[in-house]
């Protein structure tokens, strides 16, 4: 028996064309005969008969294909009272789907992770990962199922994107949401001067996941919101200690908290007024008026001796 074969991957339409008058014809799946020239055997609905086609032509068409029609095709015609095979091998493309994806994680900052990405299709996926950085790009970082990042830092928190491919259709794409707990460190604290009677702000800026809470303290008393004519106004990684009216009381040392729950750490910042010598090391220095009335209280306090 004379055999051709050739696979078809993008239409479940196997062709039989001969050119030579056919005595009879029919059409098998593996060992099971679909047509019998035009008498149908399988009971399957989807499998039906071309009829539109060119006299020499014997086509079966296969509707709404799954991955069960995958296989051989044979169709065997007889020209000439001998055997002749045609075979047609099926193949099925199943476009690429992520199937399980790690949830969203929240660790603690020297933790070690690992995110799963799993995507069934044919042919098989490639899944690649990808870390969204600065400015909305996405960086290649893996390629597989899983990706394991140990003593993972605060950069590497964000979006991980999965995606799946075997070029059939479109990727299928998920994102994993990774939250990086890390202690409070400062970002910005400085010292700012006022004249009495005006208004003066202090600023502290600190980054902190959980975002930070803050606390302000004027030596050891801690400073609460409305009380002093102060008033503490906190918005995100930001906290402000604003004097509405500055006095000679309210110059000198103080200090911005910030704490969650993973440790805490504080800055000096100072209030001076005008002529004050400020140093790059924020301590407060006294103007050279202070510093003239500091003297004579000195001496005199000398002289009493």
């Amino acid at each position: 028996m004379a055999q051709v074969s050739e696979e078809i991957s993008s239409k479940p339409h196997p062709r039989c064309i001969t050119d030579f008058e056919v005595s009879r014809v029919a059409w098998m799946n593996r060992s099971n005969i679909i047509y019998a020239g035009r008498d149908k055997w399988t009971v399957d609905p989807r499998v039906i008969m071309l009829d539109n086609t060119a006299a020499t032509e014997y086509s079966v068409k296969i509707l709404r294909v799954d991955v069960h029609d995958e296989g051989p095709y044979i169709c065997t015609v007889m020209v000439n009272w001998k055997p002749l095979s045609y075979r047609v091998n099926l193949i099925v493309q199943v476009p690429a789907r992520i199937a399980n994806v790690s949830a969203d994680i929240a660790v603690n900052e020297g933790s070690n992770i690992t995110l799963m990405c799993l995507a069934v299709g044919r042919p098989e996926p490639t899944i690649l990962w990808k870390h969204s950085v600065a400015r909305g790009r996405n960086k290649l970082i893996s390629e597989g199922e899983y990706i394991e990042i140990t003593a993972i830092t605060k950069e590497q928190s964000g979006v991980y994107e999965c995606s799946a491919n075997n070029d059939v259709s479109a990727p299928d794409v998920r994102t994993v949401l990774v939250t990086v707990n890390y202690p409070p460190y400062i970002l910005n604290a400085r010292s700012t001067g006022a004249p009495v009677g005006h208004k003066g702000i202090l600023q502290c800026e600190a980054s902190a996941m959980p975002v930070a809470d803050f606390e302000w303290y004027k030596e050891d008393r801690r400073l609460f919101n409305g009380l002093n004519g102060v008033k503490i106004e906190t918005k995100g990684k930001q906290s402000k200690l604003v004097f509405f009216n500055v006095s000679e009381e309210d110059y000198g040392n103080y200090t911005c908290v910030a704490l969650n729950t993973m440790g805490h750490t504080n800055a000096s910042i100072i209030l001076y007024g005008p002529g004050a010598v400020h140093d790059v090391n924020r301590a407060l220095s006294l103007s050279p008026h202070s510093l003239r009335l500091l003297l004579t209280v000195t001496l005199l306090g000398l002289f009493k001796f």
